[in-house]
């Protein structure tokens, strides 16, 4: 049975991911928050990445570092801190989890990484800008790791467009932000966690072997399509 790390897998994208592997997989969840889950296959270590020492794993194939942030602030509202706080969320947190457990991923069999980045890093979007810095960071972090940490390790990252979690429930805080936001994309929806959770558990699987170095974007044609 595989054993699967999810940094932040109490609530959106890495709960559903979870719901996903519990079934089939030994699943390790690092979060500040409980996230209720009650199951055999299931341990749960409540701890904030960047400030607290990491819980110690002896078996691990599979890293998937969730935590994001969605600071959404025209430039000139924008203080240094807010670049530092995103910077720290999505960047540094992932390095931290990344470098306490490489030893242990380096003795698996198929090993891999999973992060997460935003369509904001391809698409020019207004008020994205301290986002949009860290998730391209992210995206370069995917690309270094993923030549460096060959062929043994594979190093992915997903780039979801706007999706219905907590982190985004203001941008989606009533029904006619709702269809706006749909409205934005050329399918005309904005994502579920679930869908970008099976995205997850397909990359991390054995299926996905071909693929290292890759950002897959979710975007329901924002991105790639202009109609």
């Amino acid at each position: 049975m595989k054993s699967v790390l999810i940094v932040g897998g109490s609530s959106g994208i890495g709960r559903a991911l979870v719901n996903i592997l519990l079934d089939t997989t030994r699943v390790f969840s690092i979060s500040r928050t409980h996230s209720g889950v009650s199951h055999p296959n299931f341990t749960e270590f409540c701890c904030d990445v960047l400030h607290d020492d990491l819980p110690e794993l002896e078996k691990l194939d599979v890293v998937v570092y969730c935590p994001g942030s969605i600071n959404l602030k025209p430039i000139a509202r924008l203080k240094q801190e807010d670049f530092s706080n995103d910077f720290s969320i999505n960047v540094l947190g992932a390095v931290k989890v990344i470098q306490e457990y490489l030893p242990v991923l380096k003795q698996s069999s198929n090993p891999n990484i999973l992060m997460f980045s935003s369509v904001a890093v391809k698409m020019g979007m207004p008020f994205h800008a301290s986002i949009a810095a860290s998730k391209g960071a992210v995206e370069g972090l995917v690309k270094s790791l993923a030549a460096e940490l060959s062929p043994l390790i594979r190093v992915n990252a997903i780039a979801p467009t706007l999706t219905d979690t907590n982190l985004a429930a203001k941008l989606l805080r009533n029904d006619r932000l709702k269809e706006m936001s749909a409205d934005r994309h050329p399918l005309k929806r904005y994502l579920q966690p679930e869908e970008v959770a099976e995205m997850a558990s397909f990359i991390i699987s054995d299926k996905a072997l071909a693929f290292s170095g890759q950002v897959f974007e979710m975007d329901c044609g924002i991105v790639n399509l202009k109609v």
